[in-house]
C-alpha cells in the first residue's frame, strides 16, 4: 500500500476535521491542550462550482490544517449561513467533530464504489491543491460525521507533508501560519 508523504497509507484515515466556532480559539486549543500543530490557516475558501446535496452551493470557510503525529487535524470556521454540509451538522448537533478525511489517488473511483455501499454525495468542492473533494453521507452524516475522500496528487502530498514536517519538533511558537 502507498504511503503519503506525511505517513499515512493510502485509502485510510489521513484527516479528522472539527467545525469550530472560533478559528483561532481552536488553534489556541489545540496548541495548548493537545500539543497539535503548526496549523495552517486558509482563508475564506469559498470555491466555485461547490454542490450541496446535488444543488450549487456557495459556503464560504475559514480552515486550518495541522498535525497530530501522523494524523492531520482540520478545524473549519463556516463565515456564512448558506446551506452546507458544515451548517447542517451544526443544526443538529452543534460544533464538533465533522469528518473523517480518506486519502484516495481516483475521488470518482472511490465515490463510485461508497454509492454502490449505500452513500451518497452530499458535498463536492474544489480545492486549491488541486482536484475535488467529496463528502459522502450515509443517510447519518451529520449526526455521526461524513466521509470526505482527499484527492491524493503529488501538489496535495506536498502540501500536507511540508505541514507534518513543520511539526516535527515544533517548539509552540508561531502557531497559526499562512497556507501558501
Amino acid at each position: 500500500m502507498q504511503q503519503l508523504g506525511f505517513g499515512q497509507p493510502m485509502g485510510t484515515i489521513a484527516q479528522t476535521a472539527f467545525i469550530v466556532p472560533d478559528l483561532m480559539a481552536a488553534i489556541a486549543h489545540w496548541t495548548a491542550d493537545m500539543h497539535a500543530g503548526p496549523f495552517f490557516v486558509l482563508p475564506h475558501l469559498l470555491a466555485p462550482g461547490q454542490t450541496y446535496r446535488g444543488l450549487e452551493s456557495r459556503a464560504d470557510v475559514t480552515l486550518a490544517m495541522g498535525f497530530a503525529g501522523h494524523m492531520m487535524i482540520e478545524l473549519i470556521q463556516p463565515l456564512d449561513t448558506n446551506p452546507s454540509v458544515y451548517r447542517e451538522t451544526i443544526q443538529l448537533r452543534g460544533h464538533g467533530f465533522h469528518h473523517f478525511g480518506i486519502a484516495v489517488e481516483d475521488v470518482d473511483a472511490a465515490s463510485a464504489d461508497y454509492q454502490a455501499r449505500g452513500y451518497h454525495e452530499a458535498y463536492r468542492a474544489s480545492v486549491p491543491t488541486g482536484g475535488e473533494v467529496v463528502y459522502l453521507d450515509n443517510g447519518d452524516g451529520a449526526a455521526t460525521g461524513f466521509i470526505e475522500l482527499l484527492p491524493v496528487n503529488p501538489a496535495m502530498d506536498a502540501t500536507f507533508t511540508r505541514f507534518w514536517e513543520a511539526s516535527r519538533d515544533w517548539d509552540g511558537s508561531d502557531p497559526a501560519r499562512p497556507f501558501a
